[in-house]
Protein backbone atom coordinates (compact mmCIF):
# COMPACT_ATOMS: atom_id res chain seq x y z
CA UNK A 1 0.00 0.00 0.00
CA UNK A 2 1.25 3.41 -0.85
CA UNK A 3 0.83 5.65 2.31
CA UNK A 4 -0.14 8.67 0.67
CA UNK A 5 -0.73 12.72 1.89
CA UNK A 6 -2.90 15.40 0.77
CA UNK A 7 -1.87 18.72 1.59
CA UNK A 8 -4.28 21.63 1.49
CA UNK A 9 -6.82 18.88 1.85
CA UNK A 10 -10.18 21.26 3.48
CA UNK A 11 -10.38 22.81 -0.24
CA UNK A 12 -12.91 21.43 -3.10
CA UNK A 13 -10.22 19.24 -4.63
CA UNK A 14 -8.24 18.34 -1.60
CA UNK A 15 -11.71 16.66 -0.07
CA UNK A 16 -12.19 14.97 -3.50
CA UNK A 17 -8.58 13.47 -3.89
CA UNK A 18 -9.40 12.45 0.08
CA UNK A 19 -12.40 10.35 -0.97
CA UNK A 20 -10.35 8.62 -4.00
CA UNK A 21 -7.88 7.64 -1.79
CA UNK A 22 -10.12 6.25 0.79
CA UNK A 23 -11.48 3.90 -2.60
CA UNK A 24 -8.13 3.24 -4.02
CA UNK A 25 -7.09 -0.31 -2.92
CA UNK A 26 -3.43 0.64 -3.55
CA UNK A 27 -3.13 3.41 -1.46
CA UNK A 28 -3.87 4.11 2.26
CA UNK A 29 -4.49 8.03 3.21
CA UNK A 30 -2.02 8.55 5.83
CA UNK A 31 -2.26 12.27 6.27
CA UNK A 32 -4.47 15.48 5.64
CA UNK A 33 -3.22 18.87 6.08
CA UNK A 34 -3.47 22.50 5.79
CA UNK A 35 -1.30 25.53 6.67
CA UNK A 36 -0.44 26.37 10.16
CA UNK A 37 -2.50 29.78 10.37
CA UNK A 38 -6.03 27.84 8.65
CA UNK A 39 -8.65 27.85 11.01
CA UNK A 40 -9.75 24.33 9.20
CA UNK A 41 -7.12 22.25 10.92
CA UNK A 42 -8.09 20.75 14.07
CA UNK A 43 -11.23 19.96 12.41
CA UNK A 44 -12.32 16.24 10.46
CA UNK A 45 -12.19 16.40 6.99
CA UNK A 46 -15.88 15.20 6.82
CA UNK A 47 -16.83 17.85 9.59
CA UNK A 48 -16.32 20.18 6.66
CA UNK A 49 -17.12 18.49 4.31
CA UNK A 50 -20.43 16.69 5.15
CA UNK A 51 -20.41 14.38 1.91
CA UNK A 52 -17.52 12.40 3.51
CA UNK A 53 -19.23 11.43 6.34
CA UNK A 54 -19.19 7.83 7.23
CA UNK A 55 -16.33 7.50 4.42
CA UNK A 56 -13.76 9.45 5.42
CA UNK A 57 -13.00 10.85 9.13
CA UNK A 58 -9.65 11.60 9.46
CA UNK A 59 -8.71 14.85 10.86
CA UNK A 60 -7.24 17.74 9.17
CA UNK A 61 -3.86 18.91 10.92
CA UNK A 62 -1.61 21.99 11.03
CA UNK A 63 1.09 21.44 8.53
CA UNK A 64 4.29 22.36 10.65
CA UNK A 65 7.03 20.10 10.14
CA UNK A 66 6.94 19.69 6.28
CA UNK A 67 10.57 16.89 6.70
CA UNK A 68 8.61 14.96 9.28
CA UNK A 69 5.15 14.70 7.02
CA UNK A 70 7.16 14.09 3.90
CA UNK A 71 9.32 11.24 5.86
CA UNK A 72 6.34 9.14 6.41
CA UNK A 73 4.57 9.15 3.12
CA UNK A 74 5.11 7.51 -0.46
CA UNK A 75 2.89 9.74 -2.24
CA UNK A 76 2.09 13.54 -1.72
CA UNK A 77 -0.70 15.58 -3.49
CA UNK A 78 -0.29 19.11 -3.46
CA UNK A 79 -3.57 21.04 -3.85
CA UNK A 80 -1.88 24.26 -2.76
CA UNK A 81 -1.65 27.55 -3.66
CA UNK A 82 1.12 28.25 -6.60
CA UNK A 83 3.83 29.57 -4.00
CA UNK A 84 3.10 26.88 -1.71
CA UNK A 85 3.55 24.17 -3.84
CA UNK A 86 6.79 25.62 -5.38
CA UNK A 87 8.21 25.96 -1.93
CA UNK A 88 6.89 22.46 -0.67
CA UNK A 89 7.80 20.04 -3.50
CA UNK A 90 11.08 20.25 -3.37
CA UNK A 91 11.24 19.21 -0.27
CA UNK A 92 9.18 16.18 -0.09
CA UNK A 93 10.79 15.76 -3.61
CA UNK A 94 14.34 15.18 -1.78
CA UNK A 95 12.92 13.03 0.93
CA UNK A 96 11.99 10.27 -2.49
CA UNK A 97 8.34 11.10 -2.26
CA UNK A 98 6.10 10.92 -5.15
CA UNK A 99 4.73 14.64 -5.99
CA UNK A 100 1.40 14.88 -7.80
CA UNK A 101 0.88 19.14 -7.79
CA UNK A 102 -2.35 20.55 -8.95
CA UNK A 103 -0.77 23.92 -8.73
CA UNK A 104 0.86 25.93 -11.45
CA UNK A 105 4.09 25.77 -9.89
CA UNK A 106 5.81 23.59 -12.20
CA UNK A 107 3.71 23.49 -15.24
CA UNK A 108 5.51 25.92 -17.83
CA UNK A 109 9.23 25.55 -18.39
CA UNK A 110 9.46 28.71 -20.11
CA UNK A 111 12.23 31.74 -18.59
CA UNK A 112 10.40 34.92 -17.17
CA UNK A 113 7.11 32.71 -17.22
CA UNK A 114 6.56 32.88 -13.49
CA UNK A 115 7.90 36.52 -12.53
CA UNK A 116 5.40 37.76 -15.49
CA UNK A 117 1.90 35.46 -14.66
CA UNK A 118 2.54 34.29 -11.31
CA UNK A 119 4.26 36.94 -9.50
CA UNK A 120 7.37 35.01 -8.16
CA UNK A 121 10.82 34.20 -9.22
CA UNK A 122 10.94 30.67 -9.25
CA UNK A 123 13.85 28.96 -7.47
CA UNK A 124 13.17 25.94 -8.18
CA UNK A 125 14.72 25.50 -11.64
CA UNK A 126 16.16 21.93 -11.71
CA UNK A 127 12.97 20.49 -10.51
CA UNK A 128 11.25 22.60 -12.80
CA UNK A 129 12.99 21.06 -15.65
CA UNK A 130 11.94 17.53 -14.36
CA UNK A 131 8.38 18.27 -14.06
CA UNK A 132 6.39 16.28 -16.69
CA UNK A 133 3.01 18.17 -17.09
CA UNK A 134 0.39 15.66 -16.37
CA UNK A 135 -2.14 15.74 -18.89
CA UNK A 136 -2.54 12.15 -19.00
CA UNK A 137 -4.04 11.50 -21.92
CA UNK A 138 -1.40 13.10 -24.12
CA UNK A 139 2.02 12.29 -21.73
CA UNK A 140 1.75 8.82 -20.43
CA UNK A 141 5.28 8.15 -20.76
CA UNK A 142 6.62 11.02 -19.07
CA UNK A 143 4.04 10.66 -16.28
CA UNK A 144 5.27 7.19 -15.57
CA UNK A 145 8.79 7.84 -15.48
CA UNK A 146 8.88 11.50 -13.63
CA UNK A 147 8.92 12.09 -10.34
CA UNK A 148 6.99 15.14 -10.07
CA UNK A 149 3.64 15.51 -12.31
CA UNK A 150 2.38 19.04 -12.67
CA UNK A 151 -1.36 18.51 -13.07
CA UNK A 152 -2.54 20.90 -15.64
CA UNK A 153 -5.36 23.65 -14.66
CA UNK A 154 -8.92 23.11 -15.53
CA UNK A 155 -8.87 25.27 -18.96
CA UNK A 156 -6.19 23.93 -20.54
CA UNK A 157 -7.49 20.76 -19.97
CA UNK A 158 -10.70 21.60 -21.18
CA UNK A 159 -9.04 23.47 -24.25
CA UNK A 160 -6.03 21.13 -25.17
CA UNK A 161 -8.41 17.79 -25.06
CA UNK A 162 -10.21 19.88 -27.32
CA UNK A 163 -7.35 21.18 -30.17
CA UNK A 164 -4.63 18.64 -29.55
CA UNK A 165 -5.42 15.99 -31.88
CA UNK A 166 -6.52 18.37 -34.78
CA UNK A 167 -3.18 20.09 -34.26
CA UNK A 168 -1.18 16.97 -34.33
CA UNK A 169 -2.58 15.84 -37.29
CA UNK A 170 -2.07 19.33 -39.35
CA UNK A 171 -5.71 19.40 -39.98
CA UNK A 172 -5.55 23.47 -38.33
CA UNK A 173 -5.07 26.65 -40.72
CA UNK A 174 -2.30 27.63 -38.16
CA UNK A 175 -2.88 31.43 -39.83
CA UNK A 176 -5.82 32.03 -38.00
CA UNK A 177 -5.48 30.97 -34.00
CA UNK A 178 -7.84 29.27 -32.00
CA UNK A 179 -10.45 31.23 -30.10
CA UNK A 180 -11.12 29.33 -26.93
CA UNK A 181 -14.40 30.81 -25.14
CA UNK A 182 -14.79 28.73 -21.70
CA UNK A 183 -17.05 28.96 -19.01
CA UNK A 184 -16.57 27.63 -15.29
CA UNK A 185 -18.45 27.04 -12.27
CA UNK A 186 -18.00 28.65 -9.23
CA UNK A 187 -15.93 26.38 -7.54
CA UNK A 188 -13.26 27.16 -9.19
CA UNK A 189 -12.63 30.32 -7.73
CA UNK A 190 -12.09 27.88 -4.67
CA UNK A 191 -13.64 27.53 -1.18
CA UNK A 192 -12.54 30.66 0.47
CA UNK A 193 -15.22 33.43 0.59
CA UNK A 194 -15.22 36.50 -1.32
CA UNK A 195 -17.07 38.96 -3.25
CA UNK A 196 -15.93 37.09 -6.21
CA UNK A 197 -17.44 34.24 -5.41
CA UNK A 198 -20.39 34.93 -3.38
CA UNK A 199 -23.32 32.85 -5.18
CA UNK A 200 -25.45 36.03 -4.56
CA UNK A 201 -23.12 38.17 -6.73
CA UNK A 202 -21.80 35.78 -9.38
CA UNK A 203 -23.48 36.49 -13.31
CA UNK A 204 -22.19 35.21 -16.27
CA UNK A 205 -19.22 37.60 -17.19
CA UNK A 206 -15.92 37.23 -18.84
CA UNK A 207 -13.07 37.72 -16.85
CA UNK A 208 -9.07 38.03 -17.38
CA UNK A 209 -9.21 38.85 -20.82
CA UNK A 210 -6.16 39.01 -22.82
CA UNK A 211 -4.39 38.11 -19.25
CA UNK A 212 -5.48 35.11 -17.85
CA UNK A 213 -2.21 32.71 -17.23
CA UNK A 214 -3.68 29.84 -17.98
CA UNK A 215 -3.93 31.34 -21.95
CA UNK A 216 0.58 30.86 -22.05
CA UNK A 217 -0.24 27.85 -20.58
CA UNK A 218 -2.54 26.63 -23.00
CA UNK A 219 -0.39 27.89 -26.04
CA UNK A 220 3.10 26.98 -24.81
CA UNK A 221 1.37 23.24 -24.79
CA UNK A 222 0.27 23.37 -27.62
CA UNK A 223 2.60 25.30 -29.26
CA UNK A 224 0.80 27.74 -31.07
CA UNK A 225 -1.17 31.24 -30.11
CA UNK A 226 -4.51 30.88 -28.73
CA UNK A 227 -7.26 33.63 -27.74
CA UNK A 228 -8.34 32.72 -24.95
CA UNK A 229 -11.39 33.87 -23.14
CA UNK A 230 -12.56 32.70 -19.18
CA UNK A 231 -16.18 33.39 -18.31
CA UNK A 232 -17.29 32.68 -14.64
CA UNK A 233 -20.57 30.97 -14.51
CA UNK A 234 -23.26 31.52 -12.31
CA UNK A 235 -23.63 27.55 -11.29
CA UNK A 236 -21.02 24.97 -8.94
CA UNK A 237 -18.55 23.20 -10.87
CA UNK A 238 -18.05 21.92 -14.43
CA UNK A 239 -16.20 23.63 -17.49
CA UNK A 240 -17.58 24.07 -20.68
CA UNK A 241 -15.34 25.59 -23.74
CA UNK A 242 -16.34 26.18 -27.27
CA UNK A 243 -13.13 26.39 -29.64
CA UNK A 244 -14.01 27.89 -33.38
CA UNK A 245 -10.90 27.01 -35.74
CA UNK A 246 -10.07 27.43 -39.41
CA UNK A 247 -9.55 24.30 -41.21
CA UNK A 248 -6.41 23.63 -44.00
CA UNK A 249 -7.53 23.66 -46.88
CA UNK A 250 -9.52 20.51 -48.44
CA UNK A 251 -10.08 18.89 -44.66
CA UNK A 252 -12.94 16.91 -44.87
CA UNK A 253 -15.55 15.53 -41.76
CA UNK A 254 -14.00 12.09 -41.96
CA UNK A 255 -10.20 13.49 -41.58
CA UNK A 256 -11.68 15.11 -38.03
CA UNK A 257 -13.31 12.58 -36.86
CA UNK A 258 -10.60 9.85 -37.75
CA UNK A 259 -8.21 12.40 -35.75
CA UNK A 260 -10.47 12.25 -32.73
CA UNK A 261 -10.95 8.61 -32.64
CA UNK A 262 -7.19 7.75 -33.38
CA UNK A 263 -6.30 10.63 -30.11
CA UNK A 264 -8.54 8.92 -27.96
CA UNK A 265 -9.24 5.03 -28.65
CA UNK A 266 -8.64 3.19 -25.85
CA UNK A 267 -8.36 6.77 -23.14
CA UNK A 268 -11.08 5.80 -20.74
CA UNK A 269 -11.33 9.13 -20.01
CA UNK A 270 -12.50 11.05 -23.31
CA UNK A 271 -15.55 10.28 -24.34
CA UNK A 272 -16.66 11.37 -27.97
CA UNK A 273 -19.93 12.51 -29.08
CA UNK A 274 -18.87 13.08 -32.70
CA UNK A 275 -22.06 15.04 -33.34
CA UNK A 276 -23.59 15.46 -30.26
CA UNK A 277 -22.70 18.37 -28.16
CA UNK A 278 -21.38 17.84 -24.50
CA UNK A 279 -23.67 19.25 -21.61
CA UNK A 280 -22.14 20.09 -18.12
CA UNK A 281 -25.20 17.87 -16.74
CA UNK A 282 -23.53 14.27 -18.06
CA UNK A 283 -19.66 15.24 -16.77
CA UNK A 284 -20.44 16.92 -13.24
CA UNK A 285 -19.14 14.53 -10.45
CA UNK A 286 -17.20 12.29 -13.27
CA UNK A 287 -13.63 12.06 -14.39
CA UNK A 288 -14.86 12.23 -17.98
CA UNK A 289 -13.99 15.11 -20.77
CA UNK A 290 -17.16 14.87 -23.47
CA UNK A 291 -16.06 16.46 -26.75
CA UNK A 292 -17.67 17.00 -29.98
CA UNK A 293 -17.53 19.45 -32.94
CA UNK A 294 -19.22 20.54 -35.77
CA UNK A 295 -17.89 21.13 -39.20
CA UNK A 296 -19.00 24.00 -41.68
CA UNK A 297 -17.25 24.85 -44.39
CA UNK A 298 -13.50 25.98 -43.50
CA UNK A 299 -14.36 26.13 -39.76
CA UNK A 300 -15.29 23.74 -36.97
CA UNK A 301 -16.63 24.20 -33.66
CA UNK A 302 -14.96 21.92 -30.98
CA UNK A 303 -16.96 21.65 -27.58
CA UNK A 304 -15.55 19.83 -24.27
CA UNK A 305 -16.92 19.47 -20.97
CA UNK A 306 -15.61 18.44 -17.60
CA UNK A 307 -16.06 19.18 -14.23
CA UNK A 308 -13.88 21.28 -13.44
CA UNK A 309 -12.61 19.86 -9.38
CA UNK A 310 -12.23 16.05 -11.24
CA UNK A 311 -10.63 15.69 -14.56
CA UNK A 312 -9.80 19.62 -14.24
CA UNK A 313 -7.81 18.93 -10.84
CA UNK A 314 -8.04 15.87 -8.51
CA UNK A 315 -9.02 12.89 -10.67
CA UNK A 316 -6.57 13.81 -13.57
CA UNK A 317 -3.93 13.93 -10.44
CA UNK A 318 -4.97 10.27 -9.48
CA UNK A 319 -5.58 9.60 -13.28
CA UNK A 320 -1.51 10.35 -13.31
CA UNK A 321 -0.70 8.59 -10.63
CA UNK A 322 -2.76 5.35 -11.87
CA UNK A 323 -0.68 5.77 -15.11
CA UNK A 324 2.84 6.10 -13.32
CA UNK A 325 2.60 2.94 -10.94
CA UNK A 326 0.65 0.62 -13.50
CA UNK A 327 -2.81 0.68 -12.49
CA UNK A 328 -5.86 0.76 -14.39
CA UNK A 329 -6.68 4.68 -15.46
CA UNK A 330 -9.90 4.77 -13.97
CA UNK A 331 -9.01 2.94 -10.84
CA UNK A 332 -10.60 4.96 -7.84
CA UNK A 333 -12.54 7.16 -10.24
CA UNK A 334 -15.64 5.40 -11.13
Amino acid sequence: MLKTTIIGASGYTGAELALMVHKHSKLTLTGLYVSANSLDAGKTISELHGRLTGLVSHQVEALTDVDAVASACDVVFLATAHEVSHDLAPIFLEHGCQVFDLSGAFRVQQEGFYSEFYGFEHQHETWLDQAEYGLAEWNSQGIKHSQLIAVPGCYPTASQLAIKPLLIEGLIDSTQWPVINATSGVTGAGRKASMTNSFCEVSLQPYGVFSHRHQPEIATHLDTDVIFTPHLGNFKRGILATITMKLAQGVTQQQVENAFIHAYQGKPAVRLLNQALPRLQNVENTPFCDIGWKVQGKHIIVVSAIDNLLKGASSQAMQCLNIHYGFPELTALV
